[in-house]
């Protein structure tokens, strides 16, 4: 089934000058982005200031290494991208991007459900708006959610700050008005075309930006066998797992997780969320 979502590709190629590409490395602290969609004017602070800022104190900073603009709200969550499981020891991360989807994102819930596995998906805001069912499937059946914006734009990082601030809120609120109350924890920019704008922007409204360590590349649909082997010859990156349940046939994906997961188990792997 084909899934209004652009584009699936969450392969996280990172152009020259982007703020990070989602994938494994060490945490950033918003000095390596030139690209903060390009617009960051005093006019856009000012703004930002008006509509963004709480009243009353600020809470205590969260733990981290990036520099959080001032003239925005502070950061209630880190504003680092997230690629290591919550809580460490030998565990793996999987998470789910651009569903819900009616085909399969039931599917994967099941192979999750079979192997006793948790995972974080990466919704975009319409397709949980149009399926709330699966999204508070997801919650009942103890996963996670996560904010993967509105339309699935991997070009989000050249865009203006209205832009990126309307995407990610957007798809928030839809994503919670889905679930029936339950916000998504982390935020997933598409393609992982993070700013440090969006970065802050996510982290203020409670949701931590979320990387990968392992891409699957299951969006180029090369086979349940390919999609396996890439795991498991990448899985020294890092625990953070990437797969999607929308955006076109996940069958390969069905059919590679249901082979993936018991291995896991086997070589000691515990399932877990990426950190908080």
């Amino acid at each position: 089934m084909t899934s209004p979502v652009p584009s699936p590709h969450d392969g996280g190629k990172g152009a020259e000058g982007r703020d990070d590409d989602g994938r494994k490395g060490t945490p950033d602290d918003g000095r390596n982005g030139a690209r903060d969609g390009g617009q960051g004017s005093a006019r856009d602070g000012a703004r930002d200031s008006a509509r963004d800022r709480r009243d009353g104190p600020a809470p205590a900073p969260p733990r981290q290494t990036s520099s959080p603009d001032p003239a925005l709200a502070p950061p209630l969550v880190s504003m680092d991208i997230a690629h290591a499981v919550e809580g460490g020891g030998k565990a793996v991360s999987l998470t789910i991007d651009d569903g819900p989807d009616p085909v399969w994102t039931p599917r994967i819930l099941t192979i999750l459900r079979e192997n006793g596995a948790r995972a974080t998906f990466c919704m975009i805001g319409p397709q949980a708006a149009a399926h709330p069912a699966l999204v508070r499937r997801v919650v009942a059946e103890g996963h996670r959610l996560c904010d993967h914006s509105v339309t699935h734009d991997t070009g989000m990082d050249h865009r203006s700050r209205a832009y990126q601030r309307e995407q990610i809120r957007t798809a928030a609120r839809q994503i919670e008005e889905a679930s029936g109350g339950v916000k998504p924890l982390y935020y997933r920019a598409p393609g992982g075309a993070f700013t440090p704008y969006s970065r802050q922007i996510a982290a203020g409204a409670g949701m931590r930006p979320l990387g990968w360590n392992v891409d699957s590349k299951d969006f180029e649909t090369p086979g349940s066998d390919a999609i396996l082997r890439t795991v498991k010859d990448e899985l020294g990156n890092g625990p953070t797992l990437l797969f999607h349940d929308g955006g076109g046939d996940r069958s390969q994906t069905a059919h590679a997780m249901e082979r993936l997961l018991p291995w896991l188990r086997g070589k000691g792997y515990a399932f877990g969320f990426p950190e908080r």
